[in-house]
């Protein structure tokens, strides 16, 4: 089925199975549906099973939405305890999205068709909201650990059968334009690697990728776990001669989501930067200026703003501004955190790399320890010759036998669908065909928002530093400030700095602790009781 297909049938309002293979533009058909939906005043619930695939569409945890949080069943009295927040958010929803649906429990997904029902009292599969799950089970499957309920692929819940989702298996393949390659990874996801798979990736190992980056440039390593990544960021960015560059990170919302959007996103509180230093862009850039994945190398950091200057692969160069990630329910925005879109890129976990498009990629696949782990890691590129292989064991080319299964399955009833539904294939010519003659309707919602450039001019006629760097003057000032109480609320030192109340209360924790905002309004008590 084709991505055009796909959309009209999410369109109609059926509930959709979204696969297919990495780099079939899984993503893209979601983020189109979602803001199609979103223009046509549907509540939409964007939600993943990982929190990190939840911050790329903007959305939330399936877990945190439901209520379910990490619990492996529903108590008896769950219905008492869910808060009526919680509650109000449920009822509202038209549709539910749940992304990364490979790595979700099949119980979970029954746990949450039973809340949704019982919240929208309606005896239909989820409460009748519109369920889009997207995903590809080739890739990490749910974990199961030895202390918790065991379970398996969602295609096994109970309400399954019931749900009886249109399936969209998206074929074409818009990464991956090597033959070979893509032989490779349609031998590992039909089960079938043969010697010849293996040859060409053993060729691969400690190759050479000097014609596939910049002269001087490097290739992002990917390990499997995350302590070997952490160590070899820390050291690289350390052999760096040169001073190092700060940002910090801008937060709204309460604490708790605050921490919880934290968590899901590959943003640092501190980004600590050198000139030369190898870095990844962590966001799609609005403007396309930059992907998420996209690699590249500081080479200056912009004078009036010490924002970097990044030299990407491609031969761009792109000052990198702050971007924003938001932590949604529903159409409520719990938090929010901006920070320079950058982290360092010598090494990056196998996990973390999934929904990514590397330009090139050194892989270490020694100690992979899960099916499907070397599938994510290897169709993170784009072409053989842009993969380098430290290492790689026999776990790395294995597949889940029931994920084989299921494959098959699922792309027997795509067919059977597709024949279906292809009458709505006029549907999507038309509306094509409108958006040719009138393009500026098809990129209205995008425009509506503005670039970055607007809301930081929109904001600085209010606070005229905001986003520019703190000089070792105004760190002084505002210590002498908070020390000698100048000033009384973060309110005051916002009109004495000319600086946003976040970038305020992120500087004043990190000279006098987390307390230090709480202590400021203890003695403006004090001073205004005396």
């Amino acid at each position: 089925m084709d991505q055009a297909l796909a959309l009209e049938i999410m369109a109609e309002g059926h509930n959709v199975l979204l696969t297919g293979p990495a780099g079939s533009g899984k993503t893209y058909v979601l983020n189109e549906f979602i803001r199609r939906a979103k223009s046509r005043g549907k509540y939409v619930a964007v939600t993943a099973t990982t929190g990190l695939a939840a911050t790329h569409l903007g959305g939330n945890t399936i877990h945190a939405w439901s209520g379910i949080g990490i619990s492996d069943q529903l108590h008896p009295q769950f219905e008492e305890h869910l808060l009526k927040g919680r509650r109000d958010i449920i009822e509202a929803t038209d549709i539910l999205i749940i992304d990364e649906i490979s790595m979700l429990h099949d119980y979970r997904l029954d746990m949450v068709d039973e809340i949704a029902r019982k919240v929208r009292r309606q005896d239909e599969p989820f409460g009748g909201i519109q369920v889009i799950l997207c995903g590809d089970f080739f890739q990490l499957p749910p974990v199961n650990r030895q202390d918790s309920r065991q379970g398996s692929f969602v295609v096994n819940a109970e309400v399954w059968e019931e749900f009886d989702p249109v399936i969209c298996y998206l074929e074409e393949q818009h990464r991956q334009d090597d033959d070979d390659f893509l032989e490779i990874l349609s031998a590992m996801r039909s089960g079938d690697v043969r010697r010849r798979h293996a040859e060409m990736l053993l060729k691969r190992v400690n190759a050479d990728l000097s014609e596939h980056i910049p002269a001087g440039g490097e290739a992002t390593e990917l390990h499997t776990v995350n302590i070997d990544v952490d160590r070899i960021n820390s050291g690289r960015l350390e052999n760096i001669t040169g001073d190092e560059h700060y940002y910090e990170m801008n937060t709204t919302g309460s604490a708790q989501y605050v921490e919880t959007l934290k968590r899901s996103c590959l943003a640092l509180e501190v980004l600590t930067l050198k000139k030369g230093a190898l870095v990844m862009c962590i966001k799609n850039s609005a403007e396309k200026r930059y992907a998420n994945g996209s690699l590249g190398t500081v080479v200056d950091f912009e004078k009036s703003t010490n924002y970097p200057i990044v030299e990407l692969h491609s031969g761009r160069r792109v000052t990198m501004e702050p971007e924003t990630w938001e932590l949604r329910d529903g159409n409520k925005k719990r938090a929010s955190i901006s920070q320079i879109p950058l982290r360092l890129a010598w090494a990056i976990t196998v996990h973390k790399s999934q929904g990514m498009t590397l330009d090139a990629a050194r892989v270490d696949l020694r100690r992979a320890f899960v099916e499907g782990m070397g599938y994510v890691a290897l169709s993170r590129v784009r072409r053989l010759d842009n993969l380098s292989l430290v290492g790689i064991n026999q776990m790395a080319l294995r597949i889940s036998e029931e994920a084989l299964e299921i494959d098959k399955q699922l792309r027997r009833k795509s067919a059977s669908d597709a024949a279906k539904y292809e009458p709505l294939r006029a549907a999507a010519l038309a509306r094509a065909a409108a958006e040719k003659l009138n393009p500026a309707s098809s990129a209205s919602s995008k425009a509506s928002s503005g670039s970055w450039a607007d809301k930081l001019a929109k904001m600085r006629t209010e606070y005229p530093n905001a986003y520019k760097p703190w000089t070792k003057a105004e760190d002084a000032k505002l210590m002498d400030y908070f020390t000698d109480g100048k000033a009384k609320t973060v309110k005051e030192l916002t009109t004495v700095f000319g600086r946003h109340p976040g970038s305020i209360s992120v500087r004043l924790k990190k000279h006098f602790g987390e307390d230090a905002v709480t202590e400021l309004s203890h003695k403006a008590q004090k001073t205004k009781g005396a």
